[in-house]
């Protein structure tokens, strides 16, 4: 055994040191995720703000920024510190769209939901212009807003708001991801996959939801009868025991 070799040995550290990993989900699942995630954007103009590094569901849904926090839970008696973390608050949806004349199932956090219900619907929350609002929207918002923006409902809308603003009318053209102008079959042809992968993604969450509804009435009927006392019955009908 050479010198170097039993030093390493000897000075060997008794525990391995890992770099901390911020990502929550496995590497095949960020890769899949990342995939999809390419898919549904790759007709779509730039998302300015680029996708969610830190909690990649939130590419998938509207959470308003939102994201898992951590902290410590302190012992009143002794103060002792536990980690802990907080989970924003996720509901799934299923929202009116006035411009698709439909429902869609949507991801969607508590405090979003309340925007929603202020401004006066979810076309209205999607097509806000403020810088934040865009920042709320995340990847799935932005990608909802650029489907309803392509119904004829919200282009009327436009319309109507350049003649109100005196401006004047635009040329009719439809421009791409990179700022070309598309033929009108390309651009119906990605709103119809658009259209498709909606509904894909209503089917699976009514699959998921009709899944844990069975799961729940499962151990609904699991639970019954655990830990209950049989009833006692009466002296005249107890089982004679003969020596």
């Amino acid at each position: 055994m050479s010198a170097s070799f039993s030093t390493r040995i000897a000075f060997r550290c008794p525990f391995q040191i890992t770099q901390r990993n911020f990502q929550t989900s496995s590497q095949q699942q960020a890769g899949s995720s990342a995939s999809h995630l390419a898919h549904i954007h790759k007709t779509i103009p730039a998302y300015p703000y680029g996708p969610s590094h830190w909690y990649k569901q939130s590419n998938f849904g509207l959470y308003g920024r939102t994201r898992i926090q951590f902290g410590n839970k302190v012992s009143e008696r002794n103060e002792i510190k536990t980690r802990r973390r907080w989970r924003p608050n996720i509901r799934s949806k299923r929202l009116w769209s006035e411009s698709l004349n439909r429902f869609i199932r949507l991801k969607v956090h508590a405090r979003v939901l309340r925007t929603i219900d202020k401004v006066g619907g979810l076309d209205e929350y999607l097509l806000g212009e403020k810088a934040a609002r865009i920042k709320d929207l995340g990847m799935g918002g932005w990608a909802l807003r650029w489907r309803i923006m392509r119904t004829d409902t919200v282009q009327e809308r436009f319309r109507k708001q350049r003649v109100e603003m005196g401006l004047p009318t635009l040329q009719e053209g439809m421009i791409g991801r990179h700022g070309q102008v598309v033929s009108g079959e390309t651009l119906s042809e990605e709103i119809k996959e658009y259209d498709r992968e909606l509904e894909e993604e209503d089917k699976r969450a009514e699959k998921e939801d009709q899944e844990e509804a069975e799961e729940v009435e499962e151990d609904e009927n699991l639970g019954t009868g655990f830990m209950e006392e049989e009833p006692v019955q009466p002296a005249d009908e107890r089982p004679r025991v003969t020596m």
